[in-house]
């Protein structure tokens, strides 16, 4: 029996994600396009990243998926409902189309050669998300640059989070190869129970790369002239910081490297003073 989009799904919800999504910060009105994206996101993430469904069997859900969203066809329930909120609000399914790309190149690519190629990924897998939320605002698009610094970082973030478990389970790699090279580590190192010290070298490089980023990132929240998105950002910014640092003096491999939840509150409330008092 052929699967579908929905029989492939992995039960994971938006609660259960790094960073807040749709939060009670963001409002109301704004919150239901902004799930309807995630929906969409989440549930062709799950296609991409499934163990036992073959590439060919993937790439042909995703593109329903596509098809769905660009108004060829109605046969995917997300990309459906994701295009009647593009149409409500006269958005762009750009940005899904976009993010697509990234899970169909998921299916047939496991590894990255470069870092440049990385980023080069994050421009489909990351970027636009961050792009859509902020069309859903309204908001001015000089703010690209600082949100696609931020989203690119939240997806290196979390390749570096994941890279024991995604080797193992799906033979992807998203290190760079060539640092791997560069430092004497293998693709091979990511399957022990701790990283050796090459391997460490290489996350800690990454990490601090991530943090580059979050620097450029660090003007964003300021240029958001919706104040409940600027808090949100502002939270998502902190976390990532805090995750990023983590990850210089934790092995992703043998330790923890996500925050609890009375970690994250923390922060996130912390974060929300200190941009509500700016």
């Amino acid at each position: 029996m052929t699967a579908s989009a929905a029989t492939l799904a992995s039960g994971k919800g938006h609660k259960d994600e790094n960073f807040p999504v749709a939060s009670f910060m963001l409002k109301r009105e704004h919150r239901a396009p902004v799930m309807a994206f995630y929906r969409f996101a989440r549930a062709a993430d799950d296609v991409a990243d499934n163990e036992s469904a073959p590439a060919s069997e993937r790439l042909a859900l995703l593109g329903a998926m596509r098809s769905t969203l660009a108004g060829t066809s109605d046969v995917n329930a997300e990309a459906l409902a994701l295009r009647e909120v593009l149409a409500d609000y006269t958005l762009s399914p750009q940005h899904g189309l976009d993010l697509l790309t990234a899970f169909e190149q998921d299916c047939t690519v496991n590894r990255m050669a470069t870092w440049d190629q990385l980023i080069d990924y994050c421009r489909v897998s990351a970027m636009p998300v961050g792009r859509y939320v902020l069309d859903v605002h309204h908001e001015d698009r000089r703010t690209w640059a600082a949100s696609d610094a931020l989203c690119a970082a939240l997806q290196v973030i979390n390749h570096l989070q994941d890279c024991g478990k995604d080797y193992r389970a799906i033979d992807r790699v998203y290190i760079p190869l060539d640092m791997l090279a560069a430092a004497g580590a293998s693709v091979e190192d990511l399957g022990a129970e701790r990283a050796s010290s090459a391997l460490r070298s290489v996350i800690i490089d990454m990490a601090q790369r991530t943090l580059a980023l979050l620097k450029q990132s660090s003007v964003f929240s300021s240029q958001i002239r919706d104040k409940r998105l600027a808090v949100e950002v502002a939270i998502i910014q902190r976390l990532a910081e805090s995750l990023t640092r983590r990850l210089i003096t934790h092995d992703p491999l043998s330790e923890r490297v996500h925050h609890g939840k009375a970690e994250m509150a923390g922060l996130a409330a912390w974060a929300a003073i200190k941009r509500l008092v700016v």
